[in-house]
């Protein structure tokens, strides 16, 4: 069985999934093996399980080399608690695999994940108030009317009014555009590029787009320093200032300007296991469990440079702005600590950079599911964040522009149809133009009478005169 590309679309996750099953399955030597005095068919060491599902992950496109050995051991445990692999004596439900010589079987029922079926989520759609109707309550009987003092010219006014020589004033109700229908207009437009992008011909299967907060959209994409870090409106959801300060030291290695205390051989390790043991308490991951497929599918687009660069970030704008500030910080350390050639080694087996990825990839994406192939997909979705955070998680400029564009034409027909007569003075149309601006017929200048003569001709060098 060939690996095959698996593009975005609903349940990627599952399907990709089912497919490592297969190709696991199929591709891994059974044999007879001996284990206390006792024969045992079609089995294998686990490895030699280890090893075949080490290379096949390496070598589907869909994962890539970056694949660790640590990692090929999880994703086995991850079988055996679910069955896909069993122990010689037909036990699993544990994770308790260990990259030994202990012999395991594969089942022979089908250990294939079914897809799930999710409610349908209509179609979220906006709508805009009417701007001819007034709002409830605020008709011309309940509009509080102050007294005043009747004198002469108030009379002359009355009574004109009264007898028709002049007409009444109607009360004009004018409609604003509010910033519930900004944030709303912000929200469908974005999530309308998602789905252009992702190529999919509804988010429904990968996203419920009613628990898409609007406001989110809105602060993540205005309220930012100049870096383009999100600033909170809720300062208790800050970082607390010893994780800055430690993430800080490791990223300014060896100048430490918040370091008031001396450091020892081994601080560095210390410091940045602080900082995995903050991240790795959290109870949902910075990306969200909501959003976890919506990441997934995202992966599907990553041969694609540009146009998995503008997906993740729309995705990464519908994060909560605490979460997608702690997003900002954290991957930038990765990537500033990763290429720190002054740092020491945080670890003497593994690269800096690779650990970086070990390190916080579940606390980045990972998924409620027990059976899905979250560790991996973190590894890559993380290793694409480091390499390009710096345009990832910056405010998409085109989409910006688009939304703003479209939210000041809404704002022009709104005045266009409460004022039309303020409006034809304000934006005139190329025929009221011509009408308030006669194009005046131009004068012919007056012919000069030096146009007249012939034009001036060089002077022309001629025979001496002297003899």
């Amino acid at each position: 069985m060939e690996p095959r590309l698996v593009g975005p679309g609903p349940y990627r996750a599952t399907r990709l999934w089912n497919e490592i099953i297969e190709l696991f399955r199929a591709g891994m030597p059974l044999r007879k093996h001996r284990c206390r005095f006792k024969s045992y068919e079609r089995c294998f060491k686990a490895s030699e399980a280890v090893d075949c599902l080490h290379e096949l992950l390496g070598s589907n496109q869909n994962f890539g080399p970056e694949v660790t050995r640590n990692q090929t051991v999880k994703l086995l445990k991850k079988f055996l608690k679910n069955h896909v692999i069993e122990d010689i004596k037909g036990r699993w439900g544990k994770e308790d695999f260990q990259d030994d010589g202990h012999l395991y079987r594969f089942p022979p029922s089908s250990p294939l994940k079914p897809y799930p079926k999710k409610p349908s989520c209509g179609k979220e759609v906006i709508k805009f108030p009417d701007w001819n109707e007034p709002k409830a309550g605020t008709s011309q009987e309940h509009i509080p009317v102050k007294s005043v003092t009747m004198n002469t010219e108030m009379w002359y006014k009355r009574h004109s009014i009264a007898i028709g020589e002049v007409p009444a004033c109607k009360l004009v109700f004018r409609r604003e555009l509010t910033q519930t229908h900004v944030e709303e207009i912000w929200k469908s437009m974005t999530l309308s590029r998602l789905q252009k992008v992702l190529g999919l011909e509804s988010l429904d299967e990968v996203l419920d787009t009613k628990l898409v907060n609007s406001k989110h959209i809105v602060q993540n994409a205005y309220n930012v320093n100049k870096q383009g870090i999100v600033i909170l409106e809720d300062k208790s959801k800050e970082l607390p200032h010893w994780i800055l300060s430690a993430m800080k030291c490791l990223v300014n290695w060896p100048s430490c300007s918040d370091l008031k205390q001396p450091t020892y051989s081994g601080f560095e390790r210390d410091v940045f296991k602080t900082i995995v043991d903050y991240f790795g308490q959290m109870k949902e991951p910075l990306l969200t469990f909501h959003f976890f497929d919506v990441f997934v599918c995202v992966l599907g687009l990553l041969q694609k440079h540009s146009k998995a660069i503008e997906a993740l970030q729309i995705s990464c704008l519908l994060l909560p702005p605490e979460n997608r500030k702690r997003l900002q910080l954290l991957v930038r350390m990765m990537a500033r600590i990763s290429f720190n050639k002054d740092l020491p080694p945080l670890s003497e087996s593994v690269r800096t950079r690779t650990l970086m990825v070990q390190a916080f990839s579940r606390c980045i994406l990972c998924s409620k599911d027990e059976m899905d192939l979250d560790e991996l997909l973190a590894a890559k979705l993380v290793s694409f964040l480091v390499d390009n955070y710096q345009e990832i998680l910056s405010v998409p400029s085109a989409l910006k522009s688009s939304i703003e564009e479209h939210v000041v034409h809404l704002q022009r027909v709104q005045f266009q149809k409460s004022y039309p007569e303020a409006y034809r003075v304000r934006f005139p149309t190329p025929e009221s133009e011509a009408v308030l601006f006669p194009e005046k017929t131009k004068q012919k200048p007056p012919i000069l009478m030096w146009a007249l003569k012939k034009p001036f001709q060089p002077f022309h060098r001629t025979r001496s005169f002297r003899m």
